[in-house]
């Protein structure tokens, strides 16, 4: 054997040990982490497979444009549209960082919750197939399918058949459908059980996940990017694939050997400019510092968050503290910031997190605070300690933020956006024709992103406007005179179709008219907001116009009839407050006359006793006075 062969086999067995002994610690990690328990699916070490991924990348690669839904507090969760089989079948899935499978509950469950879109039915895809079973994966007790099994923190479970099908990415997308293998839920408990998304898209690190396998088919490069809307306005973009970085990025280091998440190099914390000074250890305890898009706010170990809490507090004097909106937690919450979202930066303070190349990421108050719900005008921390020595940065730290995560150069990038902005432009990019050939186009899509945008929809801005409330009426007739429509399933279908919260649809008036029922509905702001957002009343009103609406053959034939969008004017201060003012008025008025009453009443006892005298009273005798000549001589 010649020497060049001899070094490339020592080379080889030493990244491979290496790769084996990096995967046996992933996974001692992972079987101590509260938050997940992977399973091993992979068919090389990561690191060579990686290796290889970066060698085959020499060409331009399409990439994968995704609208995201939902509001991270309202649902706790953002979730983008996959479509799986063919004919393909949609389903609502949880855009998820710390997982590495994509799973939906399928027709055979025996234990799955009631989800917003029917289950898969494996057997209407010509182009399904199971995963059988081989050295690669778990087996089932037969020894005849691959099997998969997810636990989370929060004791919520999904196991079923691991599966292989076509994926499509929507019609945004320059990628064309791709076979992917995806798990076939059987069971789910928990949260998963409960929640009203589908079921979870996994974009963690492994070789399930939805990224690591189109990486394999070198279909897009080695990096996605996330980017949610800011508070109160929810949605967003999704990109499966590289897209150049834009001015103002700034990045952190990502370990792939430190933990099986993505994990940044964060070493110090700022409140207002002021360094907390904490020693930096504090933030690599465990699994070091993690961004998981499926984890809601923010948590910190103990020192760390009493440090950041009380900078916070120290900062905002004119502020009262209150409870929190659940008794059962104790909320750090507080009063008198006013409702208008926009105007929160003026009374609390920007945090910022330094990394270990001595950049920072700005958060503004929209990052780290959600709306009290039972409390106008107050605000409540979405920074918590942790259980653990583990810092989990969760989606409220990232809103209106565009996080790149760059797995091929083991970084993330973070831009301050907006981010329901950013969408419209990745949908409908300037002066670009449609593709016609998706592998031929360009891998790096750039993204010049707008300035961050913090401001509510109830804010006077140039071409926005106020939407109090929009109205459509609908016929439905039911195919059995004796059935009923379920008004409340309705309801929640509307909102569904409209990408807003089911509390927003009210049922305003019902007539009918044999097996015709006629239907008045009303679309209304969320309970913290006086006006729709202006994104969502934009899409309501396209939905509407175009007559896009449609409801489930089971509530009988559909029509829309008519339909209006009423603005609500800006009220002014003496319009917001003239109840306010009218009755103080009254009651100073009232005030008043009680005081000026009891005046007269003192007064009047007072005169009534200088002039009272008793009979028995001596009575001073007076000298008469002698009388005038005139008078004596009248007389």
């Amino acid at each position: 054997m010649d020497l060049p062969s001899l070094l490339f086999l020592i080379l080889f067995f030493t990244l491979s040990l290496f790769s084996d002994l990096t995967t046996a610690d992933k996974l001692d990690l992972a079987a101590e982490s509260g938050m997940i328990f992977p399973l091993s699916y992979s068919s090389l070490p990561p690191r060579v497979e990686d290796f290889r991924r970066r060698l085959l990348h020499q060409s331009q690669l399409p990439n994968a444009h995704m609208k995201l839904y939902d509001d991270l507090l309202a649902n706790g969760y953002y979730t983008t549209r996959l479509l799986i089989g063919t004919p393909p079948q949609e389903f609502a899935l949880i855009v998820d960082t710390g997982s590495t499978v994509t799973y939906v509950p399928c027709s055979t469950c025996k234990h799955c919750g009631k989800h917003q879109d029917p289950k898969f039915q494996p057997e209407l895809s010509s182009t399904y197939e199971a995963v059988k079973c081989n050295p690669d994966c778990n087996c089932d007790d037969d020894g005849k399918l691959c099997i998969y099994e997810r636990r989370y923190a929060e004791m919520s479970s999904s196991s079923g058949v691991l599966s292989e099908d076509l994926i499509s990415f929507g019609n945004e997308s320059q990628l064309s459908p791709q076979r992917a293998v995806f798990g076939c839920e059987n069971v789910e408990t928990g949260d998963l059980f409960s929640q009203r998304a589908d079921g979870i898209m996994g974009l963690g690190r492994g070789k399930l996940s939805i990224v690591d396998q189109l990486v394999d088919k070198g279909v897009i490069e080695d990096s996605f990017s996330l980017c949610y809307g800011g508070m109160e306005v929810g949605g967003g973009a999704m990109v499966l694939g590289k897209i150049s970085p834009p001015a103002g990025m700034v990045f952190a280091r990502s370990d792939p050997f430190r933990s099986p998440y993505y994990n940044i190099d964060l070493k110090q914390m700022h409140v207002a400019g002021k360094s907390l000074k904490l020693n930096p250890k504090v933030f690599n305890g465990k699994h070091g510092t993690v961004l998981d898009s499926g984890t809601t706010y923010a948590y910190f170990p103990k020192e760390a968050f009493n440090a950041i809490k009380d900078a916070v507090i120290k900062e905002i004097p004119s502020l009262k503290r209150i409870h929190g909106p659940d008794p059962n937690y104790d909320d750090i919450c507080f009063s008198g910031a006013g409702r208008d979202v926009a105007e929160i930066h003026n009374f609390f303070p920007e945090i910022a997190m330094e990394f270990g190349n001595h950049q920072k990421l700005i958060l503004s108050p929209e990052n780290y605070l959600f709306r009290h719900t039972k409390v106008r005008g107050a605000y409540c921390l979405g920074i918590f300690p942790d259980r653990d020595s583990t810092t989990l940065l969760g989606g409220i730290v990232v809103r209106n933020t565009l996080v790149t995560y760059d797995r091929e150069n083991d970084k993330l990038g973070f831009l301050k956006t907006n981010c329901s902005d950013l969408w419209s432009r990745l949908a409908s990019p300037p002066d670009s024709p449609a593709p016609t050939s998706p592998v031929t186009q360009n891998k790096s899509s750039h993204i010049s992103p707008s300035p961050a945008s913090s401001e509510s929809p109830t804010v006077d801005l140039p071409g926005v406007f106020r939407i109090g409330v929009i109205t459509f009426e609908v016929s439905i007739n039911v195919n059995n005179s004796s059935r009923k429509p379920n008004f409340s399933e309705i309801a929640d279908f509307i909102a569904h179709e409209l990408e807003i919260q089911s509390s927003q649809v009210r049922l305003l008036s019902i007539s009918t008219s044999g097996n015709e029922y006629r239907l008045k509905w009303g679309i209304y702001p969320p309970q913290s907001s006086e006006y729709i957002s202006n994104n969502t009343a934009l899409n309501i009103m396209s939905l509407l116009k175009e007559n896009k609406l449609r409801l489930p053959g089971q509530f009988g034939s559909y029509k829309l009839l008519e339909w209006k969008a009423e603005q609500k004017r800006k009220q002014s201060w003496w319009e917001k407050h003239l109840l306010g003012v009218v009755g103080g008025v009254m009651i100073s008025l009232l005030v008043t006359s009680v005081m000026v009453k009891l005046a007269l009443v003192w007064r009047r006892r007072q005169q009534e006793e200088a002039t009272y005298e008793p009979v028995s009273a001596a009575v001073k005798e007076q000298e008469l006075q002698p009388l005038s000549s005139s008078e004596t001589s009248n007389a």
